[in-house]
């Protein structure tokens, strides 16, 4: 099935939810991708797993994306069943308290790529079983990919970064 044809079939299943398809930025390269709304995400990503004519099995990719005035989670599937694949795109505006809900419940190999985009980008992840910090110590402060870190000099006496 192709991307036009999975737009269609959550637009008529979700409406509002669903937003725009976008196609791909000859300048840049980048991929088409589906935008949905933030606070159904888990709706939506749940009907991709499981509806028979979908049946997105494998989560190939979650990134977390820093546009200075919002953040923005991406979703990579595959379907090994349909060999089709789609990418599913959700703003976050609330800078101060980005968050989303989980689907660590969905594929569990969503697990530690929420966990490395909490991480990276403060961005949490409602509803999942362990978020904590996965690539930087507990006590960092900050998250090290938003564009308004701050690095910190120093960290238990050892001087950090330049």
């Amino acid at each position: 099935m192709d991307i036009e044809k999975i737009h269609h079939k959550l637009k008529t299943q979700f409406e509002k939810t669903i937003l725009d398809l976008k196609t791909p930025d000859p300048q840049t390269g980048s991929d088409q991708f589906i935008e949905a709304a933030a606070d159904r995400i888990h709706a939506v990503l749940k009907f991709l797993k499981e509806d028979p004519n979908l049946c997105f099995d494998n989560i190939v990719c979650i990134s977390g994306v820093d546009l200075k005035d919002r953040f923005e989670v991406v979703y990579h599937f595959h379907s090994y069943k349909q060999l089709h694949k789609v990418a599913i795109k959700t703003s976050l505006t609330d800078r101060d308290r980005p968050e989303v809900e989980s689907v660590s419940d969905l594929w569990k190999g969503a697990d530690w790529l929420e966990r490395e985009i909490y991480d990276m980008f403060g961005i949490r992840f409602k509803n999942h079983p362990d978020l904590k910090r996965i690539l930087c110590p507990d006590d960092w402060e900050g998250h090290p990919l938003r564009k308004d870190y701050k690095h910190q000099p120093f960290y238990h006496g050892v001087k950090v970064g330049m």
